[in-house]
């Protein structure tokens, strides 16, 4: 296990900063909590 939240790896999305063992890009994560979505929701709509 890592203790690293976020990982960059040039073979997943090209780089693109990601939530650590996911594809999820950290981006998404920031507009939907911008826009005032509660992590727990998140998370729940990306483990789907």
């Amino acid at each position: 296990m890592t203790d690293k939240l976020i990982d960059r790896n040039p073979d997943i999305l090209g780089g693109t900063p990601v939530l650590s063992g996911t594809r999820i890009p950290v981006r998404i994560l920031m507009e939907h909590l911008e826009a005032g979505d509660r992590l727990e929701e998140f998370l729940d709509e990306s483990a789907n």
